[in-house]
C-alpha cells in the first residue's frame, strides 16, 4: 500500500510470465461493488497492482469507446497519458502524481461503466492467451507504449467521433499487455493505423472544407 503522505503513488510492474489471480473483469467488478461513494483513480491503482500498466491502459482507454458525460474525457485522458509514456520510457513501475490519483469518478457511474464493458470483456477474456511473445518483449513493448502516447494525445482533439478508433487500438494494446497476447497486439497495431488514416481522411476533408469556404467568401466579397 502507498504510504499516503508520498506525493507519489508506484506500483510494481507485472512480471510477463505471472498468472494474474483474477482476471481484469473480475477486479472492475469488485470496484464497482465498493460501497463508497467515489473510486479515485489511486484506489484503481491499488485495485490492480502488478498488473497497473496494461489494467489502466485498457481502463481509461475503453470508455472512450463509448457515449461519456462532458468532462470524462479529461479524467480519464490525463491518467492514460502518464501510464502510456512510462511505458514507451521501460519503466518497471509505474507511478502517479498525487494530484491525478485523488481525482475521483462517482461509484454510480462506475458501476454504469462497468455494467456496459463487463460483457465485452468476458467475450474477449475467453478468447486471451499468451502466445506471440516477441511481440511483448521490453523493446517491442516500449514502441507499443509509442504507439498508445500517440493515439491518447489523438483522443484530446475535438474530432467528432475520432475518439473511437485510437481508443479501439489502446484498449486491443492494453489485453495484449494484460494477458501477454501477441494477437490482440497485432490486433491494436491494425487499428492504430487505421486511426491515423482515419485522422488523416477527416483532416483532409476539414481542410478542403474551409478552403472551399474561403473561396466562396472571396467570391462574394469581390
Amino acid at each position: 500500500m502507498p504510504d499516503p503522505s508520498s506525493s507519489l503513488t508506484t506500483v510494481a510492474f507485472a512480471d510477463g510470465d505471472a498468472e494474474p489471480r483474477q482476471r481484469f473483469s473480475e477486479v472492475l467488478s469488485g470496484l464497482a461493488g465498493r460501497t463508497t461513494s467515489d473510486i479515485s483513480i489511486g484506489d484503481v491503482l491499488n485495485a490492480f497492482g502488478d498488473r497497473a500498466f496494461g489494467a489502466l491502459m485498457l481502463l481509461f482507454a475503453a470508455p472512450n469507446v463509448l457515449p461519456l458525460p462532458p468532462g470524462m474525457s479529461a479524467v480519464l485522458g490525463a491518467p492514460l497519458l502518464f501510464v502510456t509514456a512510462q511505458l514507451m520510457l521501460g519503466r518497471p513501475t509505474l507511478w502517479m502524481p498525487r494530484f491525478i490519483c485523488e481525482r475521483s469518478i462517482s461509484r454510480d457511474f462506475f458501476a454504469l461503466l462497468t455494467a456496459k464493458l463487463s460483457p465485452i470483456l468476458h467475450r474477449a477474456e475467453h478468447f486471451l492467451r499468451p502466445r506471440m511473445g516477441l511481440l511483448l518483449r521490453p523493446l517491442p513493448e516500449r514502441i507499443v507504449g509509442a504507439a498508445c502516447l500517440l493515439l491518447a494525445i489523438i483522443l484530446f482533439l475535438p474530432i467528432p467521433f475520432g475518439n473511437i478508433p485510437p481508443a479501439f487500438a489502446i484498449a486491443a494494446f492494453a489485453l495484449g499487455i494484460l494477458e501477454r497476447d501477441g494477437l490482440a497486439t497485432l490486433v491494436g497495431w491494425l487499428a492504430a493505423i487505421g486511426s491515423l488514416l482515419i485522422l488523416a481522411a477527416i483532416s483532409s476533408a476539414i481542410i478542403a472544407g474551409i478552403n472551399a469556404f474561403l473561396d466562396q467568401l472571396w467570391v462574394i466579397l469581390g
